[in-house]
């Protein structure tokens, strides 16, 4: 059935202001960011919708119809391929189609399948692993006393970060020139602070992974796709 961008059930509950450009359903969150990030980096127009974490947002009938998965960011593209709309959700997808649309972040022949080889890595690896450290050292995880799940995630993350301290011991961005696996990665690596758990990873002892954040976090549209859409 075609997707009629006028009468999607989500535009009931975040109606669009401008309908031409891509609806962004999101919060500010390592995965959120990734699509707000890549969003500003390519220069798109494009309309954010504040959708909260809480079940009154996430599992409401409206955004379900979106996503069922019941997950942000989700994204309406109203110009998708052919001129048709689309609707998308996970995070990845939504950068693969981004730069995919706009021939950029991605490279092309065998540099694309670099740029897709380290978004799954994310996907599969860093966004996983770290987001359970962080359930098991900062939120309800924290008051269980057995420490083995927490030295498992503990002992993954340690893992991970050296996997890019080595990769980015000779080069500024994780697949050659800057891409959406860059925007994949940076902000999880970001969120280590918040969770509290840098110390336990042994960040200070890296030299790459820190400076590579900080290269990412320098850039004009990383710093305003982190605050997009507003939390407030």
């Amino acid at each position: 059935m075609p997707l009629d961008t006028n009468t999607h059930p989500v535009m009931r509950r975040w109606p669009a202001t401008r309908p031409d450009a891509i609806q962004l359903y999101s919060f500010p969150t390592q995965n959120g960011t990734k699509v707000s990030i890549a969003l500003e980096e390519l220069g798109l127009d494009y309309e954010p919708h504040k959708v909260t974490l809480s079940d009154a947002d996430v599992r409401s009938p409206e955004f379900l119809s979106l996503n069922p998965n019941n997950k942000i960011p989700a994204i309406i593209d109203p110009d998708g391929p052919g001129g048709a709309p689309i609707a998308l959700f996970e995070s990845g997808a939504i950068l693969i189609y981004l730069a995919e649309k706009t021939g950029r972040l991605m490279g092309e022949g065998a540099d694309r399948y670099h740029v897709i080889k380290w978004l799954m890595f994310q996907m599969g690896g860093v966004g996983p692993m770290f987001g359970q450290l962080g359930y098991f050292a900062k939120f309800a995880g924290a008051e269980i006393e057995d420490p083995r799940p927490r030295e498992r995630y503990i002992n993954e993350g340690k893992r991970l970060l050296n996997v890019l301290e080595g990769e980015l011991a000779e080069r500024d961005w994780i697949a050659g020139d800057y891409s959406i696996a860059d925007i994949a990665i940076g902000p999880w690596l970001r969120g280590l602070d918040y969770y509290g758990v840098k110390d336990v990873l042994g960040w200070e002892g890296l030299k790459s992974v820190p400076a590579y954040l900080d290269r990412f976090l320098a850039r004009p549209a990383v710093q305003r796709g982190l605050t997009i859409p507003a939390r407030d």
